[in-house]
């Protein structure tokens, strides 16, 4: 390698180390996540350059050091300098350490440090809304473009006399510095979209350059893996670990070109990169670019609004007007901009809790357990103030105001678009910041009890109501469609759930209690009414009865009377025999037949035979 090569790795060490120290300051200076980005990136030039000059060196000794011995060798015949062994050359086994273990160990390092400073990049970034630090945008605009500048002379310099001479220990180093340059650049146009006041322009920069770093790492990775099973052919020189396609890339895009160009002369076996097609493309490169981006920019010309869908469009940044569904013509962007609104849909937030997909899941949840990521709310206590004008004792236990938890999902509808986007800003945050002042206050003056029972549904509405005047006062152009009260609970602390459960189980037995009373009630006073009604209507059954048997009785005299009058002995011998009949009946009865003798009967009154066989019937079988 000649001396001159080694030099101009030198100068762009130097380069290269002055301006990531400029940098550096600069990005700590303003603040600004695209100038931190581009230092990183600046400091890995210079590492890469460093190492990179360092092998130079050792490269260059291990010249020098066969020349000399070469020298000595023609001098003095050859004779004590045919051993070949280790230590007759020290500057080829130190250039062959080095390349053995310490460029691999340095690619690992390098690997680690994109990968760290991708992912620190990312997590310092802050937020979209951050800015660079007052009064620090134009001088760091300017300083980052002299950086470029500087990088891109250095680089493209470097870069042409490593193509031209083929000096493969020169291309890493300048590849980083040319692709530093046009990291600068970039930082350049994100600090200058901030002074312009773009929105985010810094921030977003920062972010693609954390990304670009990324993915430096993963191609590192991928070259260190492959480094595994690449094939070792003696006396061919290798690619240097540390040397990165995707900056050789950024510094020489028309590289692409070229690698192109013997992929498909490889693939399709003859050289299409002579064909008069793939040479047009390649001289018209920039037209077809042009022409492709005004292909682009037209087709922002022509917008389709979907149905329930209005958008506003903006002409620099300024209203210009409302599109309802349909196909719109407008100026290509950036000059026209559209904003899409769903007017028709109910579009709903929470005020009071943070919606939990595993709690909603739960059909049952005792107070003692969370809901959800819930807040809690004042509410007042008309109970206390009752008690204590009473004069009570139990005055002093009963607090003026309580705490509740309680879900309040709130449904809008947008109905005037204009008013929606331009009257207030973020009118999203703004609807919900006013649903829970409302919230706030219409609990704070309303009654702990009536709430946790009977008032929901009149809470509700008068929430509603009192949400939409407060929209409508701040012009927002929405219409409040729904607000619903639910999961109204005490504070899930275990002591106060616990006595609200203790208050509700209490009145839950006394209605209870009532409740039985009330069906014992109803059961006595039933049985009794029955008894009444059944002792009523035997009486009058039995009042029925003796006066139809009198009246018969009555009647039977008065039927009786003729019969006695007509034959006066035969009526009183016929009701003596009844009487007889009635009174005999279960009596034995002996009939004499003759009555001219004198008999002398004896009675045996000893049972024989049972009177049940005495009345048995004789039939005659056939």
């Amino acid at each position: 390698m000649e001396r001159s090569t080694q030099k101009n790795g030198l100068v762009n060490l130097a380069v290269a180390l002055a301006i990531f120290l400029a940098g550096l300051g600069v990005a700590v200076f303003s603040g600004s996540p695209a100038g931190r980005a581009a230092a990183v990136f600046l400091g890995l030039g210079v590492i890469v350059t460093f190492v990179s000059w360092f092998q130079m060196r050792l490269e260059e000794n291990e010249r020098a050091e066969k020349l000399e011995l070469d020298e000595l060798a023609r001098s003095r015949g050859g004779s004590i300098f045919d051993a070949k062994d280790a230590g007759s050359f020290p500057a080829r086994n130190a250039r062959e350490q080095f390349e053995k273990f310490f460029v691999p160990g340095f690619a690992i390092l390098l690997l680690l440090v994109e990968a760290g400073g991708a992912w620190l990049l990312w997590r310092s970034s802050g937020l979209p809304t951050d800015s660079l630090k007052p009064g620090t945008a134009t001088p760091s605009l300017s300083l980052f473009a002299i950086f470029a500048l500087l990088l891109f002379l250095f680089g493209r310099f470097s870069v042409t006399i490593a193509r031209l001479e083929n000096h493969r220990l020169l291309r890493p180093g300048a590849s980083f510095l040319l692709a530093g340059a046009y990291v600068c650049i970039i930082a350049a146009a994100g600090i200058a979209g901030d002074w312009a006041k773009f929105a985010s322009a810094d921030y977003w920069v920062g972010r693609i350059l954390a990304i670009l770093l990324g993915l430096l790492a993963v191609e590192n990775l991928l070259t260190l893996l492959l480094e595994l099973y690449r094939p070792r052919v003696k006396g061919k020189v290798a690619r240097p670990l540390y040397e990165s396609r995707v900056a050789g890339i950024l510094a020489q895009p028309e590289s692409l070109f070229t690698t192109a160009a013997q992929t498909l002369d490889y693939q399709f076996g003859f050289k299409v990169s002579e064909t008069w097609f793939f040479q047009a493309a390649r001289n018209n490169l920039l037209a077809l670019l042009l022409i492709q981006f005004a292909v682009l920019l037209l087709s922002t010309m022509v917008v389709f609004i979907d149905a329930g869908e209005q958008a506003v469009i903006e002409r620099s940044g300024k209203p210009h007007g409302i599109l309802n569904p349909g196909a719109h013509f407008k100026l290509p962007w950036p000059i026209d901009k559209i904003y899409r609104f769903r007017t028709e849909q109910i579009q709903a937030f929470a005020v009071g809790y943070t919606p939990d997909a595993q709690s909603e899941a739960m059909t049952t949840i005792l107070w003692t357990v969370p809901h959800a990521n819930e807040e809690n709310f004042l509410v007042g206590n008309r109970l206390a103030d009752a008690t204590a004008k009473d004069g009570t004792n139990d005055a002093a236990s009963f607090k003026p105001v309580g705490l509740i938890t309680v879900s309040i999902p709130v449904q809008f509808q947008i109905t005037n678009i204009a008013d929606w986007v331009y009257k207030n800003g973020q009118p999203e945050d703004l609807l919900h910041s006013l649903a829970t002042r409302e919230v706030t206050r219409f609990l704070a003056g309303s009654d702990l009890n009536e709430i946790l029972t009977h008032a929901r549904l009149e809470a509700a509405e008068a929430l509603r109501e009192s949400i939409q005047a407060s929209a409508n006062e701040r012009q927002l152009g929405a219409k409040i469609v729904f607000v619903g009260l639910q999961d109204i609970h005490p504070p899930t602390d275990k002591e106060v759930a616990s006595t609200y459960e203790k208050v509700v189980g209490a009145e839950q037995g006394r209605l209870a209690a009532i409740l039985k009373a009330e069906a014992e009630a109803i059961r006595t006073n039933a049985i009794a009414g029955a008894a009444a009604f059944t002792l009523t209507n035997v009486a009058d059954a039995n009042r029925i009865t003796m006066v139809t048997a009198k009246y018969a009785q009555a009647a039977l005299f008065t039927n009786q009377l003729p019969a006695f009058r007509a034959a006066p002995s035969v009526y009183r011998q016929r009701l003596y025999l009844q009487a007889f009949d009635a009174a005999t009946k279960d009596a034995k009865k002996y009939v004499l037949l003759v009555t001219n003798t004198q008999d002398v009967v004896i009675f045996d009154l000893e049972e024989k035979v049972r009177a049940d066989l005495q009345n048995l019937s004789i039939t005659n079988s056939p």
